[in-house]
């Protein structure tokens, strides 16, 4: 495959009409995106060979090599009992974060069929970030919303979430995810947006195409693989704070190729 490639991915295009996202409940429901977008080829270059010392705090995101006890990641309880250990083990070593604490787990599928099987939800296809300044803490304070006193307390020190994705069905040949380098992203490309779920009303970030962004991916993912990408940071001091994702189909991916199907894991990662 040639290096890089291009691909085309949704941005937004204007601030010309109201703002809502609402995402898909799975299921292979349809997803409704109100507002103007654009369909924008981009360069996605080969991370394992243009971004080999990638780090959170610089670009946002970063590959890392973890195995897994999971047999079966549409289960639960070995979610619970076992997947979560490892989401925490590794967010620990790898950022010296002190405390873990693990809110959701979203698994996707490219296959129309499997998202109606396992009512799961497709890959995201908008550029976009998870969380804006104000909804990062906002999660914080209703993860704790149940323990007077805790997130306050909390809030006093610094915080990140970040995402832990990784494939749950073998090697990912297409629809991967893409992401973009945090110091290519400029301030004004980035527009919060209400978020409205039928749990809860929040807001992440949408994105306008800029010449300057520069984006990337990692060919081939397995298994053992996870990638580490934040989507919020409370500090304000230069590090990244946002970092700005999607998918694409791969240029000339074969008809018959394995559908992707991954899981991501949001977690509070403190300091």
């Amino acid at each position: 495959m040639s290096e890089p490639i291009h691909a085309r991915l949704k941005f937004l295009a204007n601030l010309d009409e109201p703002l809502v996202y609402i995402p898909s409940k799975g299921g292979g429901d349809s997803t409704e995106h109100v507002g103007n977008f654009v369909m924008q080829e981009v360069e996605i270059h080969n991370a394992r060979r243009r971004k080999l010392s990638s780090s959170l705090d610089a670009e946002g995101f970063k590959l890392v090599s973890q195995d897994t006890a999971v047999e079966d990641f549409f289960d639960d309880v070995q979610l619970a009992s076992v997947y979560h250990v490892e989401v925490r083990s590794l967010l620990i070593e790898e950022t010296g974060a002190k405390r873990v604490e693990i809110f959701d787990d979203t698994r996707r599928s490219a296959s129309l069929d499997r998202q109606r099987d396992l009512q799961i939800r497709e890959p995201a296809d908008i550029v976009h970030n998870d969380y804006t300044a104000r909804s990062g803490v906002k999660r914080l304070r209703d993860y704790f919303a149940g323990v007077p006193g805790e997130a306050e307390r909390l809030l006093q020190h610094p915080f990140a979430i970040i995402n832990v994705w990784r494939s749950i069905a073998g090697t990912i040949r297409n629809h991967p995810i893409v992401l973009c380098d945090a110091t290519t992203v400029g301030a004004d490309d980035l527009v919060a947006v209400e978020r409205r779920a039928e749990e809860r009303i929040g807001e992440l970030q949408l994105a306008l195409h800029s010449p300057g962004q520069r984006w990337y991916y990692y060919p081939d993912m397995q298994m053992d693989e996870a990638l580490l990408i934040k989507t919020f940071d409370s500090e304000t001091d230069g590090r990244a704070r946002f970092t700005i994702h999607s998918s694409c189909e791969i240029p000339g991916a074969l008809i018959n190729t394995p559908s992707r199907e991954s899981i991501e894991t949001r977690c509070l990662v403190f300091f």
